[in-house]
């Protein structure tokens, strides 16, 4: 009986891809960037209707390199809405960040498929 609940909540189980951007921020621009993050840039990305969701998380290490270092998680439906938010808003939004935090700031970019949720 536990095989078959476990099967049938698999075959309902929707797949979601993670588009995770981590990023260094220095300290000296550090309260201005999660600011910015929090109130502007976070909620543009999910007015794009792309994603269902986004949360920001520190992560929990000091880096040798100094500054604090984020996670940031947006929710999609699938790699083909990823794909799209690549081409249609992901430039826009990159320049952006650049232009305010330039040399302050490392990021790079993770995609990640939800295998299950427990």
């Amino acid at each position: 009986m536990l095989r078959i609940l476990e099967t049938q909540n698999l075959r309902n189980f929707k797949k979601m891809i993670i588009y995770n951007v981590t990023t260094n921020i220095h300290e000296s621009v550090h309260d201005q960037w999660l600011k910015w993050m929090q109130e502007k840039h976070i909620p543009e990305i999910l007015a794009t209707n792309k994603f269902s969701s986004a949360r920001i998380v520190r992560v929990m290490i000091e880096e040798e390199m100094g500054g604090i270092t984020y996670s940031v998680q947006y929710v999609t439906d699938s790699k083909e809405t990823l794909d799209q938010y690549y081409i249609e808003d992901e430039p826009k939004f990159h320049q952006e960040a650049l232009s305010l935090f330039a040399d302050k700031m490392l990021s790079f970019r993770t995609e990640l498929e939800v295998i299950s949720e427990h």
